[in-house]
């Protein structure tokens, strides 16, 4: 376990986290301070846990939204693998059904190559 310092609205606080995630929890650090910046930009000096709060609630607002935005993709994924499962199933049976007439077309030739054999065969003879 690993503890970094981080900056908050002006304050620090040393955090733990897991090894090789440092950089990680300073980069969420940073985003906050900066969230609380700006909104101390909007609204000026209304109270550290005021600011506080808000920056955590537009992050929350972001993450609902990316949420319904991932459960929409989700949706759209699954349509696709289903319109792509029911193009492969008529693949097959269109593979399926092109067999059947090739080997249908093949025993008529076969047929017909045998009505010739035995026409010419039986026939008079040329020569």
């Amino acid at each position: 376990m690993s503890h970094i310092n981080v900056t908050i609205n002006g304050r620090q606080y040393r955090m733990a986290c897991e090894e090789g995630q440092e950089l990680r929890l300073l980069k969420l650090a940073e985003s906050l301070e900066s969230r609380i910046t700006n909104l101390r930009g909007k609204f000026g000096e209304i109270g550290d846990a005021r600011l506080t709060v808000m920056a955590a609630l537009t992050v929350c607002d972001e993450l609902i939204d990316a949420n319904q935005r991932v459960q929409m993709l989700e949706q759209e994924l699954e349509g696709l693998r289903n319109v792509r499962n029911q193009s492969a199933d008529r693949a097959r049976a269109t593979q399926v059904a092109v067999a059947k007439a090739l080997n249908a077309a093949a025993e008529r030739i076969e047929r017909t190559t045998q009505v010739l054999n035995r026409t010419i065969g039986g026939g008079v003879a040329i020569g």
